[in-house]
């Protein structure tokens, strides 16, 4: 995942464009009528887990996060695939049957796609979805005094990268697979509900990175208390055990200029704050009683949401 490094794109040139590339926002969002816009976004990565198809299904409820942080339904997803032309062609047809069951519980459906032949297999997903214009989530809008919201644990970058080292206990494999095999799509339904100022979905940036590009697009900066954030069981191990993906350290490059930790946030707290995760949870800017509400309402559904800072007057990030 690379940020763009230069942008020909003119939000002005191009009214019908409600959300693209100028704002750091996590899916296009277009409008068509007064009434109905779409959300499109792309991704794909190779695999993370050993299961073709758990890595199937992951990498396609990670590819439909970014249309749930814009607060839309999917409608329809192409395949995207590179794939070996010297493995087993079985192995592929379980990735793909993985994504397509992962797009049909979210409401939508596989319409198509492309496959190239690639040394190293990757898959994902381009979704198309729909959103109203006038009730889409951006990163652009968290206010001063708003609490932070996050909808999952942090920690799976690091447990999959421990997994290819041989370094991941079961349990934390477990884990980190179920959380990174749930949608987005009712955490986003619910920011809706409740009125969020911003959303964004925790993947490559890993939870600072992604609450950096908030943080400048709202004019605010963000607060975390670091006894709040969630971890996924063995987060803390695999640091301890050095099973750093490579992404965290460009991550740690980008975020460290615009951070300030405490003195009691422990180094190995700081590169968990780092890791990319993916398919990871939202982070949503809403005001104080609307998310003590959500915390509230998520656990009465079956899901997990935790308070874990708020937007103050300033800028950057603070870890306190």
């Amino acid at each position: 995942m690379l940020r763009p490094i230069h942008n020909l794109f003119k939000s002005q040139d191009y009214p019908r464009v409600l959300s693209g590339l100028d704002g750091h926002n996590d899916a296009a969002v277009y409008r068509l009528t007064d009434d109905l816009a779409l959300v499109a976004t792309t991704d794909f990565f190779p695999p993370v887990v050993d299961d073709p198809y758990t890595y199937g299904a992951i990498a396609a409820a990670n590819s439909m996060s970014d249309v749930y942080a814009a607060g839309g339904e999917v409608l329809f997803a192409l395949n995207i695939v590179a794939f070996p032309d010297t493995q087993d062609y079985a192995i592929l047809s379980e990735i793909l049957r993985g994504g397509s069951e992962k797009v049909i519980e979210a409401g939508g459906v596989i319409v198509g796609g492309h496959t190239v032949i690639d040394q190293e297999p990757k898959y994902g997903l381009a979704v198309t979805g729909l959103a109203r214009p006038d009730r889409y989530l951006t990163k652009g809008g968290a206010r001063v005094g708003d609490a932070l919201v996050l909808t999952k644990p942090l920690g799976t970058g690091l447990i999959t990268t421990a997994l290819k080292q041989g370094k991941a206990d079961a349990a934390w494999v477990d884990a980190a697979v179920h959380s990174m095999m749930q949608l987005n799509r009712h955490p986003s339904h619910l920011a809706l509900h409740f009125g969020a100022h911003a959303c964004t979905d925790v993947t490559g940036f890993g939870l600072l990175g992604h609450a950096l590009e908030m943080a400048e697009s709202s004019g605010a900066g963000l607060r975390f208390r670091m006894s709040e954030i969630p971890l996924l069981p063995g987060a803390r191990e695999c640091v301890a055990r050095e099973a750093f993906p490579g992404g965290l350290w460009r991550n740690r490059d980008y975020v460290l200029p615009h951070t300030r930790f405490a003195n009691s946030v422990s180094e190995d707290d700081r590169m968990i704050l780092f890791d990319p995760e993916t398919s990871g949870g939202l982070l949503i800017a809403l005001e104080p009683d609307r998310a003590r509400q959500y915390v509230e309402q998520a656990r009465v559904d079956g899901l997990n949401a935790w308070n874990i800072g708020e937007v103050f007057p300033g800028a950057g990030i603070e870890v306190v």
